[in-house]
């Protein structure tokens, strides 16, 4: 039976089902993106791959409508909230088009000796990317864009419960031009994936998902001496220090949490609240967070459709009841039903529980009463985690001071959804290693290759 199939989380309905791709097929894919990734890749210029991925990046936007009601069927994104994804992964494909001169040029060394040095970035070759289901595209592009623009090939494996965006994703590649063995989707097992990430001719793997799946890849990576970006979990802290206006800061936090549904890696999860703002702020986030429309994905009033999967809203359901019996309080929601769950607010949560270290991959806050910046500091740092956070203060000394202390990959002070393709996106800890996005991207699978040239007969005599 397979397992790559689309099921609709809204209303439990299978719609379509996908086989996994024979021996014989990952065998193929594996020969054309060898083929291509020494042969056309390594001999097209830079104008004419940027001429292709920005083809792509129209593409997304001519067939906006269509792509976005694809993930709305297959993982329960609100619809505006679809479309915007679809836009931005054409924005992200758009920037390493513009951008690729930057990516691809030598870098100059300064050197003791007479003579030159460069440093020259070259493709790696065939590269495997392992997708998630909570953003289709947009994780997607920030992936292959920037490293078919070096010159690299691209194998996807996207989430089993993702065939049809795959599949979208792979025909705009080939619309827009790119030869055969480009861009590949892949509808690879585990099994499956593991033997592609060992074979030769594959030079690097890069994984979101969680800290299991990191795990995994990482293991299969390291045994075989491949490259390996891995961007997983997170439980990103966001600090209210001060405020002039309470209630934008409440927005912004209800806005941090309830993006894509809460199912964002980078979404804020703790909020860590100074003691003279807790009451206040407790009151009117919890207001907000139980205003939060619940219903129909294609409503265009609805801020929280269904969860991914009935399975997913089943998890997140039991961490939120085991967290209420070992002591926590449920301030507002925690009613499941089917794979619709709504906005929902823990509080007194302690480090003795397991709420305290999870990550709620779901539209569930934890509110925590902090005595001063220290403590903020400490509980935001007292976890395995450290993709995001945010910082929301009056006193610009403060941010920078905080933003320093805290053990993140990213910091965003006073604004939240600030994503933008040439901002880096990574964390450190059990949130991975490597960065997507920007031009740091561009730079991780590449060789980095020194070219040193002597200098000419005669000169510096």
């Amino acid at each position: 039976m397979s397992t790559y199939a689309v099921v609709n989380p809204a209303t439990g309905e299978t719609l379509a089902t996908y086989p996994t791709a024979t021996a014989d097929e990952v065998e193929a894919a594996l020969t054309a993106a060898a083929a291509v990734a020494h042969g056309w890749l390594r001999e097209s210029s830079t104008d004419e791959r940027a001429r292709l991925l920005r083809r792509v990046a129209e593409l997304h936007r001519e067939r906006r409508d269509d792509l976005a009601a694809i993930i709305v069927r297959e993982m329960g994104k609100p619809l505006a909230a679809a479309e915007g994804e679809v836009d931005f992964a054409a924005d992200i494909t758009e920037y390493y088009a513009d951008h690729i001169g930057e990516i691809t040029g030598d870098t100059p060394v300064d050197i003791l000796g007479e003579g030159t040095a460069v440093i020259r970035r070259s493709p790696l070759g065939v590269l495997l990317g392992i997708m998630p289901w909570n953003f289709p595209y947009y994780q997607v592009a920030r992936f292959a864009a920037p490293n078919i623009a070096i010159g690299n090939a691209i194998l996807l494996k996207h989430a089993s419960q993702c065939p049809q965006s795959a599949q979208a994703i792979e025909k705009i590649y080939a619309d827009a031009g790119f030869p055969a063995g480009v861009y590949t989707d892949l509808r690879l097992t585990n099994e499956q994936a593991a033997d592609v990430i060992a074979d030769r001719r594959v030079q690097g793997v890069s994984v979101t998902g969680s800290e299991r799946a990191g795990a995994a890849v990482a293991e299969v990576a390291g045994r075989n001496l491949k490259k390996a970006v891995l961007e997983l979990g997170g439980s990103d802290p966001f600090l209210l220090l001060s405020t002039d206006d309470l209630d934008q800061a409440v927005q912004a936090a209800v806005d941090a949490r309830l993006d894509n549904v809460g199912q964002s890696c980078n979404g804020a999860k703790r909020f860590l609240v100074v003691d003279d703002l807790f009451d206040a702020f407790l009151e009117k986030f919890t207001a907000a967070m139980a205003a939060a429309t619940v219903g129909d994905p294609f409503a265009e009033d609805t801020v929280l459709g269904p969860l991914s999967s009935l399975t997913a809203a089943e998890r997140l359901a039991e961490q939120v009841d085991r967290a209420v019996a070992q002591g926590a309080t449920l301030v507002t929601g925690g009613t499941r039903e089917g794979a619709f769950y709504p906005g929902t607010v823990l509080t007194d949560v302690t480090a003795d529980m397991d709420a305290y270290q999870e990550e709620f991959f779901g539209p569930v806050g934890v509110v925590y009463r902090v005595a001063d910046e220290d403590e903020a500091v400490r509980i935001a740092n007292d976890t395995g985690f450290g993709l995001g956070s945010y910082v929301f203060t009056t006193d610009p000394e403060q941010a920078e001071r905080v933003a320093d202390r805290i053990e993140a990959g990213m910091v965003y002070v006073n604004l939240v959804l600030a994503d933008s393709p040439e901002l880096p996106f990574g964390g450190v800890k059990r949130s991975g290693t490597g960065r997507e996005m920007g031009l740091l991207a561009a730079d991780e699978f590449v060789n980095k290759k020194l070219i040193r040239v002597a200098a000419a007969q005669g000169e510096g005599a």
